[in-house]
């Protein structure tokens, strides 16, 4: 069951300079070691669609193979994603934990697809290919009369089926949707801190055109006195004139929310696509589980009629209908998978991109 990541966002009334700013780290730290050129490099040479299919369909779908072809097929990795993170904020914050979270979740929820690869590997061997293997033997023509030897090898192919466990969850799973519920929390928390980010600008922006026109406002009054007053009065003025105008602003807390921002809008971003493929995830893996279902059903119902020939005919024949149908949906569900691995890859890269990208 995948974990979601939870964290306390910053109150309402926090100070502009909660998230501290970026800072160059100081000699012998992860900065000297950390490349940011050849990190990006890397995490934009991720493999293609057809990379993906061409390697994950070799792969021996046990749990061991699949944690490895996660590690080496991921990009940018955990590695490189908290080497980049430590680079570019020198402590947690509420946005270095809203980031992490989105490539924790988009790991996990990697992770749990590679499952479903799993699955779709087991109906496919145990399930689908023996009943092809039985319809390559078995008369098609319904109106012939079979032999004993036909019905007694569709009753054995029905009682080993019959053990077969449905691999695929029901829609009502609690894994399925605690992948889902994980995005659609992180989604709303990205959301969240992007109207905080926002509004720190415009209040920024605000803050810094008060300022200006205060100062201006004085610099008018002053020339407008006398040299002789103005020289006696001007300490005077500015002590006046300092607490009534707003602070202006360092210019570098905007740049910083901005950088905020963008890093935001590129994780929110992410997080609906990915969301959007877990949709039709869901729904593949939801038609599946019914199909597949279906299906031993009839094989039971096959088994409690027993060795009768036209019974077990009539049961082969609907098999064989259901056949083609659910094994076009594994093949759908696994080019789904596939092509998932490519969207992940390209919105954590994008991701890490906008990270390490220079402010200016």
């Amino acid at each position: 069951m995948p974990h979601c990541f939870t964290f306390k966002l910053a109150p309402p009334g926090a100070s502009l300079a909660d998230d501290p700013l970026p800072h160059p780290s100081p000699e012998g730290s992860v900065a000297s070691t950390f490349n940011i050129s050849l990190e990006l490099a890397h995490a934009f040479q991720t493999p293609s669609y057809h990379d993906i299919r061409s390697r994950l369909l070799v792969v021996d779908p046990t749990q061991e193979n699949l944690e490895l072809f996660l590690s080496q097929e991921l990009k940018p990795n955990n590695e490189c994603v908290q080497k980049a993170l430590s680079l570019r904020h020198a402590k947690q914050t509420t946005l270095t934990n809203l980031v992490s979270t989105y490539f924790q979740h988009s790991e996990d929820a990697t992770r749990f697809c590679l499952n479903l690869y799993q699955n779709v590997h087991s109906a496919r061997c145990h399930l689908y290919t023996p009943l092809l293997d039985l319809f390559k033997i078995f008369p098609r023509d319904s109106h012939s009369a079979i032999d004993e030897s036909f019905c007694n090898l569709a009753f054995d192919v029905f009682l080993k089926l019959d053990t077969f466990e449905n691999p695929f969850a029901s829609p009502e799973s609690h894994s399925f949707q605690d992948t889902q519920l994980c995005f659609y929390q992180l989604a709303d928390k990205l959301d969240t801190r992007i109207r905080k980010s926002k509004s720190r600008v415009r209040l920024l922006h605000h803050a810094t055109a008060g300022s200006a026109l205060c100062l201006v406002t004085a610099v008018v009054a002053v020339a407008a006195s006398a040299a002789f007053i103005a020289y006696h009065a001007l300490p005077t003025l500015l002590v006046v004139a300092g607490p009534l105008c707003t602070p202006y602003l360092p210019h570098s807390f905007k740049k910083k929310e901005l950088s905020n921002i963008s890093q935001l809008n590129v994780a929110a971003k992410g997080t609906f696509a990915l969301n959007k493929d877990l949709d039709n995830i869901d729904r593949l893996v939801s038609r599946l589980h019914t199909g597949i279902k279906n299906d031993k059903i009839l094989i039971r119902l096959g088994l409690e009629r027993g060795r009768d020939v036209y019974s077990v005919q009539e049961f082969v024949k609907q098999l064989r209908k259901s056949h083609v149908n659910h094994t076009h949906q594994l093949e759908v569900l696994e080019d789904h998978i596939c092509r998932w691995f490519t969207n992940v890859n390209k919105s954590r890269s994008l991701l890490l991109k906008e990270i390490l990208r220079p402010q200016t």
